[in-house]
């Protein structure tokens, strides 16, 4: 069973000065309620991050639930974003549920740019952590 929410905004930012780019969906602006963001590094990812396994994506869940190169499958049709996690993240993430789907109520100008940015988020690092599917 998927865990189901509205996401009534939608955002997405690629920050060149912080080199990190973000897209997110949340059920409120204020961040009370569900919320899922993505995160990745702009460019080659550093010595460092390899090191420490941070060179992939990051979703980052609400009680600040954080995991690196999780998310196995994304999707975004007739406005519903569809996400499968990596069994294995549920606990970093604070979740009970591997699909979570997003019923997307926010303007389509919003929705195309996270649309774009997430692409380039869940593409960002080495290939064994990028989704298996891609569909957006």
């Amino acid at each position: 069973m998927a865990y189901r929410f509205t996401a009534r905004v939608v955002a997405a930012e690629i920050d060149s000065d912080n080199d990190v780019a973000q897209a997110g969906v949340s059920e409120d602006e204020d961040g009370e309620g569900f919320f899922l963001l993505f995160m990745s590094n702009i460019g080659e990812p550093s010595r460092q991050n390899v090191s420490l396994g941070f060179d992939s994506h990051c979703l980052v869940t609400p009680d600040q639930g954080t995991a690196y190169g999780c998310v196995r499958g994304v999707a975004l049709s007739d406005g519903l974003l569809t996400v499968s996690l990596d069994p294995a993240s549920l606990d970093d993430l604070g979740l009970d549920e591997a699909e979570i789907e997003a019923e997307l109520d926010a303007p389509d100008e919003d929705i195309e740019r996270m649309r774009e940015v997430l692409a380039q988020v869940l593409a960002y690092g080495r290939k064994e952590a990028r989704p298996w599917r891609v569909d957006l």
